[in-house]
């Protein structure tokens, strides 16, 4: 372990294409940041029109997201999803729902505003995910 922090979490952190350019000391400040929580199958983890506040990433499983009913993406382990109701303040846009047992980390406003603040990259790299959610798709 690596100043309390469990060696395979900074090698899990380390394989999320969202923080792969971060040196060892900035993924052990991610992993300072948020709380894993295990959950069962069919755990909603944000509800389409709830307010927004918190970041979620999936650690391992599988999640389904949802709009007005029909299943429009699926979530494994690396994924990340919450960042737009944080930062614009408005109602999630989908259901998330996992599919099997699954391990979250969920970072709060304050910790995700910690995480842009302090690792540039990591902001730079979420505006692009950000602006390709953001894009307009074949799905209807």
């Amino acid at each position: 372990m690596a100043r309390g922090i469990p060696a395979d979490l900074l090698e899990r952190l380390a394989k999320v294409p969202l923080f792969s350019g971060c040196s060892k000391k900035e993924l052990r400040q991610i992993a300072s940041l948020g709380t894993s929580l295990r959950v069962g199958p069919g755990t909603e983890l944000t509800r389409q029109g709830d307010p927004g506040s918190e970041f979620i990433m999936i650690v391992d499983g599988h999640a389904r997201c949802v709009k007005n009913g029909r299943t429009v993406d699926r979530f494994g382990p690396g994924d990340f999803f919450g960042e737009l109701a944080l930062i614009t303040r408005h109602p999630r846009n989908a259901t998330v729902v996992t599919e099997g047992e699954a391990t979250v980390r969920v970072f709060d406003r304050r910790e995700f505003t910690t995480l842009l603040d302090d690792a540039p990259g990591i902001a730079r790299k979420l505006l692009v995910v950000l602006a390709a959610r953001q894009a307009p798709t074949n799905r209807s």
